[in-house]
């Protein structure tokens, strides 16, 4: 009756703001209890807060009643019938979030036709509540701090945290019904919340959008002019007598000089010969993390078997008298070739996902704007058949093509230079960014849990980086030294040697350690690890490297960068350039992740920031 008054007196907003309503979580079939707190009535979405203070916008349809769930005393005796529920079959699922004072738990077990046939397939869930406490740190196997009264548990990343009833404000904890057998009576009776009407896993509607980054509509037309002519603008500037950024530009040679048929053919060469090498039955087959649907996605990881066999391929061509230094001659036309590519192969991605289903889209793609979507990619992990085409160009052809144009400038340095072996520049340069690709591919699976692979979707901005900026202008620090060699004593290149080591160090122990945790908290190796549980069943890691700064990862990396650059020397700032854009592109990073987990943590992640106060550099930012 309630909400038929509210239909009559207002019909264009349902829900007023105060009333309390059960709303569901995004990407989920759980529905918690929420507060309106107002209607847009442009985007006709309304703004609501769950219990632990985390605000969102959601769609009407994922907007219930509180009238539509009805509760009932649950039986304290089992039927046959409800002792077979208990089994679960290949197509049932179970889905687990927990919070700081609240965890839930949703299964479509079979209600038994002789009790009630109207609620078979429906969701049923145990509501019982739970005391309201502060943020509990916990570690790996999810298990409190001594200070904390509350036991927690784990399965897979998801925490579920339990605690007595309180008379005063409660928090619910939905658990399955199998678990009911090992739970010992509350003091007060707990209730059985089941949802009328309602189909078990149902599939998400339309995907929800989420804010626009990158400036927006307009940056992403922007940034669609500005990253081919900056690149474009790189290669003709490294190639000048005195590539110094304070030059004028350089003139833009005639449109026939940027392409070369020979060139074009050999980018698909190159990148039709690491598809063959991604498709052969070698190596592992990895899973990526769980998707909105629940489905996890398999990748078959043998980078580090493809870039032994190109190594191979690049050395017999090598001593068949093929000349590689033709990478350095034709460097221009390459970088046209890659770039024409690129686009080609964008157009092709917005234009197959527009008949992707609406689960196979990235939140993040999802604007309705053409050029926006274009840019940061529509569909999230598009597939020929078993085919990941995001996964093998982030990982394969521009990560190896990296390796095999620095090995083509050192030649190239040899043959200006007239030496019998690269310099120690060169060689500095060559050896640390073959170790950083060499460890890439070797620890390939952990980039399964990266920002790339889980929630950007594939389009220009992934395609053009993967295939564009990456091999072509990381490669521009051995570029810069085929024309301008920078003498390094022994002592120089033992120092930036040992920076390189510190930085590598930093990157991959805190990598590991994050690739683990997400993979299963619950690992005994992991039980050093504290950390913070929270609404959405992830845990927010405030030990180990993940104690010092947020993203050390990105600390180990700015290292790195610093290591490749010292060997190109201080006269120019060109060769300074990937240590800039890094820098930019890692502070972007962060801004990027503040905004995304306040949004999805809410009060849990300022409980975070607080534990864990610097980002990237300790002590200074």
């Amino acid at each position: 009756m309630g909400d038929c008054w509210v239909l009559l007196k207002m019909p264009a907003v349902r829900y007023q703001s105060g009333e309390m309503v059960m709303g569901r979580w995004p990407g989920s079939s759980l529905y918690y209890e929420v507060k309106v707190l107002g209607f847009d009535a442009e985007s006709s979405l309304y703004t609501v807060i769950y219990k632990d203070g985390t605000e969102l916008e959601l769609k009407e349809p994922d907007i219930k009643p509180a009238s539509g769930f009805q509760t009932r005393p649950r039986s304290r005796s089992r039927s046959p019938g409800r002792r077979r529920s208990r089994s679960r079959s290949p197509a049932r699922t179970t889905r687990r979030t927990s919070s700081r004072t609240a965890a839930a738990i949703i299964t479509d077990a079979a209600v038994p036709s002789h009790r009630d046939t109207r609620l078979k397939d429906s969701l049923e869930v145990r509501l019982s509540p739970l005391k309201q406490t502060k943020a509990a740190v916990n570690n790996g196997n999810n298990k409190h701090a001594k200070k904390e009264e509350n036991n927690t548990a784990s399965n897979k990343g998801e925490a579920t945290a339990e605690a007595g009833p309180d008379k005063g404000q409660c928090r619910y904890n939905l658990r399955r019904r199998k678990d009911d057998a090992d739970a010992k009576p509350a003091a007060a009776k707990p209730e059985q919340l089941v949802e009328e009407d309602a189909k078990p896993a149902a599939a998400p509607g339309a995907p929800t959008t989420t804010p626009l980054d990158f400036g927006g509509k307009i940056g992403a037309f922007f940034w669609l002019l500005f990253l081919p002519s900056w690149v474009f603008f790189l290669v003709l500037q490294v190639n000048q007598e005195d590539p110094s950024l304070t030059n004028s530009p350089p003139l833009l040679p005639p449109p026939g000089a940027f392409w070369d048929a020979q060139a074009f053919g050999l980018v698909v060469l190159w990148i039709v010969f690491q598809a063959v090498l991604y498709t052969l039955p070698v190596g592992k087959l990895s899973e990526g993390m769980p998707l909105r649907s629940g489905e996890r996605l398999k990748y078959r990881t043998n980078g580090f078997f493809a870039i032994s066999v190109s190594a191979l391929a690049i050395a017999a061509a090598a001593h068949q008298g093929v000349d590689i230094t033709y990478i350095h001659s034709h460097f221009l036309q390459l970088t046209a070739a890659a770039f024409l590519v690129s686009v080609l192969l964008s157009v092709y991605l917005y234009v197959r996902s527009q008949y992707a289903a609406s689960e196979q889209l990235a939140l993040g793609g999802s604007s309705g704007n053409l050029l926006y979507d274009f840019f940061k990619g529509h569909e999230l992990n598009p597939r020929i058949r078993e085919f990941d085409l995001k996964f093998f160009c982030e990982m394969r052809p521009g990560l190896i093509g990296w390796c095999l144009i620095n090995f083509a400038m050192a030649l190239a340095e040899m043959k200006q230079q007239g030496l019998d072996a690269p310099s120690y520049s060169m060689l500095l340069v060559n050896l640390f960014q073959l170790l950083y690709v060499v460890d890439g591919l070797w620890n390939e699976e952990a980039i399964l849990t990266t920002m790339d692979l889980m929630h950007d979707g594939f389009g220009f901005m992934l395609a053009f980086g993967d295939l564009v900026w990456v091999p072509f202008t990381y490669t521009l620090q051995a570029y810069y030294l085929v024309r301008h060699p920078v003498p390094l004593s022994p002592p120089a290149a033992a120092a930036i040697i040992a920076l390189k080591l510190v930085g590598f160090y930093i990157f991959r122990k805190s990598n590991s350690e994050k690739n683990a945790f997400r993979r299963n908290p619950s690992d005994p190796k992991l039980s050093h690890l504290q950390s913070i549980p929270t609404a959405t069943g992830k845990s927010l890691l405030v030990s180990g490297w993940w104690g010092v700064v947020r993203h050390p990862n990105y600390l180990g990396d700015l290292l790195m960068a610093l290591a490749w650059s010292l060997p190109c020397g201080f006269s120019h700032l060109l060769p300074w350039y990937y240590m800039i854009y890094f820098v930019i592109l890692l502070v972007h990073r962060d801004a990027r992740d503040m905004s995304e987990c306040r949004r999805k943590y809410g009060s849990v992640w300022d409980e975070y920031c607080r534990t864990v106060p610097y980002r990237i550099i300790p002590g200074v930012y």
